[in-house]
């Protein structure tokens, strides 16, 4: 199962995500459920530093990414881009309920 985490400060502030494990719904290479995972998560990455200069810290290793904005960053385009990746995540975990978990957690 591919467990997602969302840090997110107050009610609407994304501050970043992890992302761990193989969703486990085909073999590796035909898993679209973990291609979904990736590729929205590896696309809000690039995008944030596309489109808004913000560099994130950012992780990665097989089966793992996790993403955070800078202490202090406050900026509308990527939390934009944070909130698509939200409603992405959403409607995976929605079609995908075993093999996707999103869990929220609070950060000052």
């Amino acid at each position: 199962m591919t467990k997602i985490f969302l840090y997110v400060r107050g009610k609407d502030d994304i501050r970043g995500f992890l992302s761990a494990g193989h969703a486990d719904w085909a073999q590796e290479g035909s898993d679209i459920v973990c291609a979904a995972v990736s590729a929205l998560t590896q696309t809000c990455v690039n995008a944030i530093e596309t489109f808004t200069g913000i560099l994130p810290a950012v992780r990665i290793n097989d089966g793992f990414l996790a993403a955070m904005l800078p202490k202090g960053c406050e900026d509308h385009d990527a939390q934009v881009l944070l909130h698509g990746l939200l409603q992405g995540l959403r409607d995976i975990e929605k079609q995908y309920p075993h093999h996707v978990r999103l869990y929220t957690r609070p950060v000052h």
